[in-house]
This record gives C-alpha cells, sequence and structure tokens, in this order.
C-alpha cells in the first residue's frame, strides 16, 4: 500500500529524517511512536505531498507522491496535529466545502458526507458552530473531512492530544472502526495509546527506523533473557544448587534474606519459554516451599525506553512538531 525508499529530509544542517524505509501493509493500523523531534510529523507530512523531501521515494499503491501528486494525494485523507476548521461553519457547511476542494462529484457528496458524520457520529451537532464544539467534537470534525473522498489510507497525527480521558476512549473506538475499511497510520508518543489501538508499532529515533514488528513481538523479541522472581523458604547454598541446574535458567541472585528462612531470589531466564512449571516442581522436590513467584518480562515501556534512550529530554526540532515557514 505505501512503500518508503531511503527516504531523507534535511533542514540546511539538521537531518530530520534520515534514509527511511518502510512498508505500510494494506488492512492494518499502523502506529508511528517515537519522542518529540524524532521525525513522527516531518515523516508524516512528506508522505501526505505536504512537504518535500531532500531524497528518496513514496509511493501510494503504486503512485509516487511526488511525480504523480494528484493520483496518491487522492488516496490519502490526512488529519494535521491541528485540525484545519473554519471555526465560523458549520461541520456540515464545513464537510460540504472540504468535499468540493477535494473533486468529490456533486451526486456523491452529500452521501459521502452523511457517510462521514455518520462514521465520526457528529451528526448530531451538523448545524451548530464549530467554534462551539468541545475539543473532542473539533477532532472528530477533523477525521471526518480525512474520510471525504473515500481514501484508501487515513493518516492521523496525535489524533488524541489535548483531550480528556473519555473524549480519549471514544477516539480510540473511532479509530479501531476506521481500520475495518482502511489502512491506518497514527503518531503518538504515548505508548498507552498506540498498545491500545493498533496492529503494528514502528518506532522512530533521531529520524531512523529503530523497530517495526506487533506491539506482542516487540515486547517478546526485545524481552532478551526474562526474570523469574520468588520467594522460597530453604538455605542459600540449597537455593543456588537446585535452581541454578535448571534447564532455561541461568543466573541465580539472591535479593534479600528474610527472618523465618525466607529467600528472594531473580533468576535470569535463557530462552523465551517460561520455566516456571520446572522451578515449582524442582522445589517440592527438595523441600523449598515457594510462597511467592512471577515472571517478568520487558514491556512496551521499557523496549521504547532502550531502542530511544538517545533521544530522551531532545527538544522538537525545526519541521518535526513545528513547520517551517
Amino acid at each position: 500500500m505505501i512503500e518508503i525508499d531511503h527516504l531523507t529530509k534535511c533542514y540546511g544542517p539538521h537531518t530530520a529524517v534520515r534514509d527511511l524505509s518502510l512498508r505500510v501493509e494494506p488492512g492494518r493500523i499502523y502506529g508511528l511512536l517515537g519522542p518529540n523531534g524524532a521525525g513522527k510529523s516531518t515523516t508524516m507530512n512528506i508522505m501526505t505531498g505536504c512537504l518535500a523531501a531532500t531524497s528518496g521515494s513514496v509511493r501510494i499503491d503504486g503512485h509516487d507522491i511526488f511525480e504523480e501528486p494528484e493520483q496518491a494525494k487522492a488516496l490519502i485523507g490526512y488529519l494535521p496535529e491541528l485540525p484545519p476548521l473554519y471555526p465560523e461553519m458549520t461541520p456540515a457547511e464545513y464537510l460540504d466545502f472540504v468535499a468540493q476542494a477535494k473533486g468529490v462529484k456533486q451526486k456523491e457528496r452529500a452521501e459521502q458526507i452523511e457517510k462521514a458524520m455518520r462514521t465520526t457520529r457528529i451528526d448530531n451537532v451538523a448545524d451548530r458552530l464549530i467554534r462551539n464544539l468541545s475539543k473532542g467534537y473539533r477532532q472528530r470534525v477533523g477525521i471526518a473531512q480525512a474520510l471525504l473522498g473515500s481514501p484508501k489510507v487515513i493518516i492521523l497525527d496525535e489524533p488524541t492530544v489535548g483531550l480528556d480521558p473519555q473524549q480519549i476512549i471514544e477516539i480510540r473506538d473511532l479509530i479501531r472502526t476506521l481500520g475495518n475499511s482502511h489502512t491506518v497510520i497514527l503518531s503518538s508518543h504515548i505508548l498507552s495509546e498506540v498498545r491500545a489501538v493498533c496492529d503494528e508499532i514502528v518506532i522512530i529515533s533521531k529520524g531512523q527506523l529503530v523497530a517495526s514488528d506487533t506491539p506482542e513481538n516487540l515486547e517478546r523479541l526485545f524481552a532478551g533473557s526474562g526474570t523469574l522472581e520468588l520467594t522460597v523458604r530453604g538455605e542459600e547454598k540449597q537455593a543456588r544448587q537446585v535452581l541454578g541446574t535448571l534447564p532455561g535458567v541461568g543466573a541465580v541472585k539472591i535479593t534479600a534474606k528474610k527472618p523465618g528462612g525466607l529467600l528472594q531470589l531473580e533468576l535470569e531466564t535463557t530462552s523465551s519459554t517460561d520455566p516456571s512449571e520446572s522451578v515449582f516442581f524442582a522445589c517440592a522436590d527438595a523441600r523449598m516451599p515457594i510462597l511467592q513467584m512471577g515472571m517478568h518480562r520487558a514491556s512496551l515501556e521499557e523496549v521504547f525506553i532502550e531502542l530511544t534512550s538517545a533521544d530522551q529530554g531532545s527538544q522538537p526540532e525545526q519541521g518535526e512538531e513545528e513547520m517551517p515557514s
């Protein structure tokens, strides 16, 4: 559906996007994840034809966004971080204006507008001035305009920024609905949001692609060796002998000794297989009662921090969070 090849964008000496290559498959929801200043908005603005690239190419369903801009842009619905709304219009008037600007045929216009309003659930405020709508409803109007023209791809830049918790839940539900009939790409630096709605996560750091996979695979692949945490009653020497020789268990670390002969331990696991069952039976055979046990593996948050640690604390750079004039 979307092919990005060796995309680079420079602003003078600063490189906002560096040799980025990515494939976006149809019918999936992609989360573009990265810290502020990582290159997310610049990448989206290039994908939508709003910004020229220094080098590289972007093809939308086979159409080059730079060489065939009309054909490529017709396949994309775009919601920038700041929705391009006219506050003195009603949603119905605004969507009619956008439909005309997008070249939607007059005989199809009313039907498309009605469908977009129904999908985004703004039909009940269709005749109210946009300036009088809540931020959540204004965001829905912005998404509705992205749906006009029946695009195959919907691109949403920070779609829940500034919304209250209830509005965030509603927009997430809407994004899931859009994923049933569109390829959706959304950018965010909110991990819980990406984890909640996306089929695949693309992590960008310093303008470069550092990971692309499902949330579950990222957590599993980057977890490496997990840690099995347990509390047993027994002697330290015995615990090391019994547990250190089990398949899939590496180092045995005693983290605390407590009254009553209790030991708190951390077992480094050497494979993706959870060794809890073998640990349980080994301790039972050695008459070392287990009082508590749990497996810890890297979360998406930990994966994100590990992959983007060099970007943490960076400030938004030219061309990333604000477009140059």
